[in-house]
């Protein structure tokens, strides 16, 4: 049961959202049906359309699985962003000092990124458990860090000539297309591989079922002799470390170089896929693919028909509104029916 309203929920919200969104555009004056027949085919609309959408599902894929991973662990990781970063800041520190090239530089970057990532999110892991902290307030703060030392690094340390931007990597670092008439890079597998593991560890493994019981119970789980320290902050660890392969792949597969802007809105967004999706994996991959369609599509449909922009973002916004509240209504109606029911057996035990 609790399946099926994972999957409910989170469709409800894209259905009255796409609905409330059409009842603003018709009262702009525009056709809602003719409105979103251009945002989508300016998402996938043609074989190079579909796969700008999918290079943009590619970094959101990675920064919402970082956070439902950490956030099904009862630990509040809002610095994805920082550790999608440092990933990529990471990788082309490598590079430049190394000068590997090919395949091995493409797998010493990504590796990199992994544990760089990783040791970002150990940082408000390590201030929650040792000293108490809060980890939403740390690893926001560290985002902002992680943003100055990526300027410091294409305006200072690795930058290229006049423009503050960081060399292009060399064409034998870039991740290859899945094919010459299909240009999606293949950080796309990638970060299918890893929403697939992510679910399987999870649903299907007994480290995964101790993730799900700390962030379930962790008064719970102190009781029956679990390392509730060692799972948070493994957990913090394994998130920071997939955002941080985001960064590399985001690096490697469309960017090439490091400037600004580079990451901004990933992290926030793929908490809000994550929250979306219910915290599966499988639904954050799907979710992602869903907020990619709305900003490509959207572009197309300011272009085509004079919509705003806004209009998607708004799109946006509400299925992240109706998707946590009807999720918030759903637990309710659960813990009052729980209640009712308690209360009955002790009436009748009293009875008795």
């Amino acid at each position: 049961m609790k399946k099926i309203e994972g999957l409910i929920i989170p469709l409800i919200a894209v259905l009255l959202a796409f609905l409330v969104g059409g009842i603003i555009m018709a009262e702009l004056g525009t056709n809602p049906f003719t409105a979103y027949a251009a945002l989508f085919m300016g998402a996938f609309g043609s074989s190079s359309m579909l796969a700008q959408t999918l290079a943009l599902t590619c970094p959101l894929m990675f920064t919402s699985l970082a956070a439902a991973f950490a956030y099904k662990c009862g630990v509040f990781n809002l610095g994805g962003e920082g550790q999608f970063i440092m990933g990529a800041v990471a990788a082309v520190t490598l590079l430049e000092l190394t000068g590997i090239k090919g395949t091995a530089g493409i797998i010493c970057a990504l590796l990199v990124s992994v544990i760089a990532g990783g040791v970002w999110a150990l940082i408000p892991g390590i201030l929650k458990i040792r000293r108490g902290l809060n980890e939403m307030i740390v690893s926001i703060m560290l985002n902002y860090i992680a943003t100055l030392i990526m300027s410091l690094v294409y305006t200072n340390i690795f930058r290229d000539g006049s423009i503050p931007q960081t060399a292009e990597i060399d064409g034998s670092l870039k991740l290859p297309f899945l094919s010459a008439g299909f240009r999606v890079h293949y950080g796309i597998i990638i970060a299918l591989i890893v929403g697939l593991l992510l679910y399987y560890i999870m649903f299907h493994t007994s480290y995964g079922f101790k993730v799900r019981a700390v962030g379930n119970n962790l008064t719970a789980t102190k009781i029956n002799g679990f390392r509730v320290n060692f799972i948070m902050l493994s957990a913090f660890v394994l998130s920071g470390a997939i955002a941080g392969l985001g960064g590399s792949t985001e690096l490697l597969g469309k960017q090439f170089r490091l400037q600004s802007g580079f990451g901004s809105g990933f992290g926030f967004d793929g908490v809000a896929i994550a929250l979306i999706a219910e915290l599966n994996p499988i639904g954050a991959l799907v979710i992602s693919f869903l907020f990619a369609v709305l900003r490509k599509g959207s572009i197309a449909l300011q272009v085509s028909m004079g919509v705003p922009t806004a209009i998607a973002e708004m799109i946006q916004a509400l299925i992240i509104i109706f998707a946590v509240g009807g999720t918030a209504i759903v637990k309710r109606k659960s813990l009052s029916g729980k209640r009712e029911k308690r209360i009955l057996r002790k009436e009748k035990e009293a009875a008795v």
